[in-house]
């Protein structure tokens, strides 16, 4: 497929979506604080849609983002089966993705995913924290999409965070590991897609540990 037709895709995608939901160009911008020029010379084919526009996009127009990262030309099916394995990979090879994809130019480390969600288990232990959980989780998987094989960890660790399963602490590690896929402010960010959610998928894997880890040291203490 050419860039010109992948261009040609979003713009067609944009221009059916605005119509559904009886919106200009004009309110777009509004809605997602993207010049109205930017926005017709992306569905006009006439500029390519950065990830953080394609963010915004999916934001304002209530679609998974997938769909408007394919419309828009990016290689989701390749990065998506190399995310498949992205709990297995090691430091380097994260790294290695993170520079070929030209998105992110920071240096990746599981130290700095542990301190997040040593921040954020501390958050979660308020009632914002409990809040934010409890009433943003749904809408983060619909924006995402549900991709990456981490997803059905994530629900079962709403399903007991939101059932109160378990000791204070493992509901503060739960709560972190969720937090840490809805929030944002993570080590890579989630606009860049679909390796932005590399390291969510790692948060996931260190709360599942400490989880296990808890649950191993209970049995041998009896």
């Amino acid at each position: 497929m050419s860039e010109g037709s992948k261009k040609n895709n979003l713009g067609l995608m944009l221009m059916e979506l605005l119509k559904e939901r009886s919106l200009s160009m004009r309110k777009l911008s509004e809605l997602s604080e993207i010049d109205t020029a930017t926005i017709s010379k992306i569905i006009n084919g006439k500029r390519k849609a950065s990830p953080e526009y394609l963010q915004k996009f999916a934001e304002c127009l209530g679609v998974p983002i997938t769909d408007l990262f394919i419309a828009a030309g990016y290689p989701i099916e390749q990065q998506q089966e190399r995310q498949h394995s992205d709990i297995h990979m090691s430091v380097d090879s994260i790294q290695n993705l993170l520079e070929s994809s030209n998105l992110y130019d920071k240096k990746f480390s599981i130290a700095s995913v542990e301190q997040q969600l040593a921040h954020y288990e501390q958050y979660t232990q308020t009632e914002e924290g409990k809040e934010t959980i409890l009433n943003s989780f749904e809408d983060k998987l619909q924006k995402v999409g549900s991709i990456g094989p981490f997803i059905s960890n994530l629900k079962d660790m709403f399903e007991r965070f939101r059932l109160r399963k378990g000791t204070p602490r493992e509901l503060a590690l739960i709560g972190a590991g969720l937090l840490y896929f809805i929030l944002p402010v993570d080590v890579i960010p989630d606009y860049i897609f679909p390796i932005g959610y590399l390291d969510d998928a790692i948060a996931v894997q260190l709360v599942m540990k400490l989880l296990l880890k808890g649950s191993n040291g209970e049995v041998q203490n009896k």
